[in-house]
């Protein structure tokens, strides 16, 4: 480590994330809500408060901070086309080869086990809702990892929520 002192910034990590999720129209209550859609056959007597608290306990993990912050950069960084070539292209045709974004959202769902997993595989096989719009929106915006990252929360909150109610 550079800094002896240096003390991990958790509130200014989860303030970024929650400040950059916020510029795309992404709020904590909308993953929660995306969450209980996904796992409400499954355990139809959780309440949408309970996924609304484990939306705001995922979103406070460092693991899930750090994926974080590095995924709505690595956006921001190509819409800005400040990336280095070939990575610059790459990222802003969200190359089906490419498979980073996917690595970074499968690190976050796999946090609850194979079942975060799963459930981020079916997300991002439907793409639904915010996902499917973030992923087909091409104009004045890259969004090659916020799709992904929309999806592992969402994934990781269901996950969550079945190892509660397990």
């Amino acid at each position: 480590m550079r800094e002896g002192s240096f003390k991990y910034p958790d509130t200014e990590a989860f303030e970024f994330v929650e400040r950059e999720l916020n510029k795309r129209d992404i709020t904590s209550q909308d993953i929660a809500k995306m969450a209980y859609d996904v796992a409400y056959e499954f355990i139809p007597e959780a309440k949408l408060t309970e996924f609304e608290t484990a939306t705001v306990d995922v979103l406070h993990k460092r693991e899930v901070l750090n994926n974080a912050m590095v995924a709505l950069d690595l956006d921001r960084l190509a819409t800005e086309e400040q990336l280095s070539q070939p990575l610059q292209k790459i990222i802003e045709n969200d190359a089906g080869v490419f498979g980073v974004d996917e690595t970074l959202a499968v690190s976050i769902a796999s946090i609850y086990g194979t079942i975060g997993v799963t459930n981020f595989g079916y997300l991002d096989r439907v793409k639904s809702g915010v996902i499917r719009k973030l992923d087909t929106e091409k104009e004045g915006r890259v969004n090659t990892f916020i799709d992904d990252l929309i999806g592992a929360l969402v994934a990781a909150v269901a996950g969550k929520m079945a190892h509660r109610y397990a």
